[in-house]
């Protein structure tokens, strides 16, 4: 765990949800947030907000970015009509698109978990299984009310960086999806995978720090090793990255 003094601060994104009366809120749930507090970072959450200038002001900030779980993709971004199980915000997409497409751009330490990880997929031209179910994979889904109920196993590919941040290479894990990456995008490659072939892990090639999962470590920590070290080596790379980016946004 990082023992800097100044704490990276990483941005998360947050979704929205109306209530009956139809007032809007942000929606995240808390254990991202205290999952990056654990590890070292000060979290903080970026609203859906149509103001190009203040999300620059807020990019600018940024020592790293996680994009968490949620709804689904609009499948119309990677050039596909929506099947009907899918439940999509396009607000959202927009925003968590243009932030990944800076974050991609300045290299700045990403991290995605299950909808982050679809994200940051399509971002980069990549595609989805739009129901795992219908495309005939009955993928184990853990007791949406046991957050930490461990329901299948993956295998990390064990010459990885997220091997190396594992720190193991087949250990169990959670999981809420009904969809899945299929085809990737530019500069990703596939590490990690469940039994039956879904892609549970993968990380990019061209970028610096940017990995994702398909699984929740935010709901594991901290008795799970594997997503303690995960959200640790996050954090660890955000810090790195703290001096590197205040000199350039300094223009030095």
């Amino acid at each position: 765990m990082t023992n800097r003094s100044t704490l990276p601060l990483i941005g998360i994104t947050a979704g929205r949800h109306a209530d009956r009366a139809g007032r809007v809120y942000t929606h995240l749930p808390e254990s991202y947030a205290i999952a990056i507090a654990a590890a070292g970072g000060a979290p903080i959450l970026i609203p859906t907000i149509d103001d190009a200038a203040a999300l620059e002001r807020i990019f600018a900030m940024l020592d790293g970015i996680l994009f968490p779980g949620g709804i689904d993709v609009v499948p119309d971004q990677y050039g596909e009509t929506a099947h009907p199980t899918v439940v999509a915000d396009p607000v959202l997409d927009a925003l968590e698109l243009t932030i990944a497409a800076s974050a991609v751009e300045h290299e700045l330490p990403t991290l995605g978990i299950c909808r982050g990880s679809h994200l940051l997929n399509v971002a980069l031209g990549g595609t989805l299984v739009q129901d795992l179910p219908s495309s005939g994979v009955q993928h184990p889904q853990s007791d949406a009310t046991v957050r930490d109920h461990l329901v299948h196993g993956i295998e990390v590919a064990p010459n990885s960086r997220l091997a190396a941040i594992f720190e193991a290479t087949e250990f169990d894990v959670n999981s809420f999806h009904h969809q899945a990456v299929n085809r990737l995008g530019r500069g990703l490659k596939a590490v990690g995978w469940s039994p039956d072939g879904v892609i549970e892990a993968w990380e990019s090639t061209d970028h610096p720090w940017l990995l994702a999962v398909q699984f929740h470590p935010e709901n594991l920590v901290p008795t799970h090793a594997p997503s303690a070290r995960l959200f640790e080596g996050f954090v660890d790379a955000c810090a790195e990255s703290k001096p590197l980016r205040v000199r350039v946004l300094a223009g030095g």
